[in-house]
């Protein structure tokens, strides 16, 4: 089949003359090549594709900053201090109470700052927030958080459709935010004193348990503590002190009275009675009457014999006046016929004070046999009391021991149950305000500077792509002309 001659040039009136494209044999090695650098021809086509691009990219610009409405920002920033706080109170008789608020940074698996940035962006933050705004949560945005490395701040902004719209809506999701952190905090006491209450029972029931079995054991013995039990022991021990003092001074005692009373051959009581006789009148008297009979007596027989008139008389007189004496000793004393045969009823002369001192040791020696014989029953007593309540006190300390235990542990529960509400900060850490939500002076989009900015790197980077497009036969025929290259010489000398 003959080939047609297909027309080298060919040319189309009806079109505008900027469109009046030479045609020429269309080929896929000519589409990917190109055409020649200096081919002028070529020209209105590249001229036609940068115009419709170029319109492309600026109209949907102009477009957009046309269209786009005005958003402004509202910037501001929270802080977390980087050290924590410590609290100790001292409870009387109790022990020591202490609380503590960490770092927030001691912690290297948690970080508090993702934390509460993942907390900002929480759907039911920003549901409060835009409640608030009285607005649906999709029209509030999301805040957009920046985290500053090695640092407790945190960049919060967020857009409004106006200055005051969105100083508003920032405040409004600080406060959501701080009500949250609020209400985390209060839930975390909570849920801690929940769960305590059930062991600050148990420590409760201990303390009381252990508090009936010490009174029930206090009314069976008589014993209400183990110091009175102590006390019950030094007594004992004072007691048997004082008996071995008194027996030490009850024998000195006893010695000097036997020898007084083998020295001056009388008793104490015959003593304290011849004392007693010498003091009155009427048996001085008698003494006397009884002394001159015994004189006139005396003279009768030393000139008469016993039978002569005036012996006996003498005699009778003696008797008489010795009976007399003896009836008033009788009265006086109250001794039996038996103690007043041996009772000197002689002047008692310069012996008085021997039987005074007599009769007062013997008086001091049976003061310390009485009092040493109610000691020694104090001394009984206190023995079997304390021999009885060895039991009891043993028992009672350990019951005291373990009530002191459950007390203390009941009311360090309680201490710490309290304290701990005072550490609001353990879980999530104190965050405060540093910069307060501002007030924008300008859009923050559209950005006019930006999308023209964008739009001439968009322009500069067409013309590059077309002018590489308008270089690229001369480029491909030399990557072709180096591919057919000959081989290199050692290639074709291991060939």
């Amino acid at each position: 089949m003959p080939k047609l001659p297909f027309p080298r040039r060919l040319r189309l009136p009806h079109l505008p003359r900027l469109l009046r494209l030479p045609i020429r044999a269309l080929t896929f090695a000519r589409l990917l090549r190109g055409g020649r650098v200096g081919d002028g021809g070529r020209l209105p086509r590249y001229l036609g594709v940068f115009v419709l691009s170029a319109g492309a990219i600026w109209g949907a610009i102009g477009g957009y900053l046309a269209t786009a409405p005005l958003r402004y920002t509202s910037d501001l920033s929270l802080i977390l201090p980087g050290t924590g706080a410590t609290a100790s109170v001292n409870l009387d008789r109790i022990g020591q109470a202490s609380t503590s608020a960490n770092s927030p940074y001691t912690n290297s698996s948690i970080s508090p700052t993702e934390t509460y940035k993942r907390l900002l962006g929480a759907t039911r933050i920003l549901d409060t927030a835009a409640a608030a705004m009285h607005m649906q949560t999709r029209d509030f945005g999301k805040p957009r958080i920046e985290l500053v490395d090695q640092t407790g701040l945190m960049h919060i902004k967020l857009t409004g459709n106006s200055p005051e719209d969105a100083r508003d809506r920032a405040r409004a999701l600080l406060d959501a935010f701080f009500a949250e952190v609020d209400a985390l905090r209060s839930d975390e006491a909570e849920v801690r004193a929940t769960g305590s209450g059930a062991s600050i029972d148990e420590y409760r029931k201990s303390v009381q348990s252990t508090r009936e079995r010490i009174a029930e054991l206090q009314h069976e013995s008589g014993l209400l503590s183990s110091d009175q039990f102590d006390a019950l022991i030094t007594e004992t021990e004072r007691m048997a002190e004082t008996l071995r003092t008194q027996a030490a001074e009850l024998a000195g005692k006893g010695r000097t009275v036997t020898a007084l009373e083998a020295s001056l051959g009388t008793t104490p009581d015959l003593a304290a009675a011849a004392l007693k006789l010498h003091a009155d009148s009427e048996f001085g008297a008698l003494a006397g009457a009884l002394a001159e009979a015994t004189a006139a007596l005396t003279n009768a027989q030393a000139s008469f014999g016993p039978g002569h008139p005036r012996v006996q008389a003498a005699a009778a007189a003696k008797r008489t006046a010795r009976k007399a004496l003896e009836r008033r000793a009788a009265a006086l004393t109250g001794l039996p016929g038996e103690a007043l045969a041996r009772l000197d009823l002689s002047d008692v002369g310069r012996r008085a004070p021997l039987l005074s001192q007599l009769v007062t040791l013997a008086a001091e020696r049976t003061g310390l046999m009485r009092r040493q014989e109610a000691l020694q029953r104090q001394y009984d007593e206190a023995t079997a009391r304390r021999d009885r309540l060895l039991g009891p006190a043993t028992r009672l300390k350990d019951l005291q021991r373990d009530f002191a235990v459950a007390e203390a542990v009941f009311a360090s529960a309680i201490a710490r149950g309290q304290t701990s509400r005072a550490d609001r900060f353990a879980s999530y850490p104190l965050v405060q305000v540093l910069e307060d939500p501002s007030l924008p002076e300008r859009p923050s989009s559209p950005r006019r500077k930006l999308a023209i900015a964008a739009g001439g790197a968009a322009t500069i980077f067409l013309l590059i792509g077309l002018g590489m497009g308008w270089l690229r036969r001369p480029l491909i025929d030399r990557l072709l002309a180096g591919s057919e290259a000959p081989p290199p010489r050692f290639m074709a000398a291991a060939e």
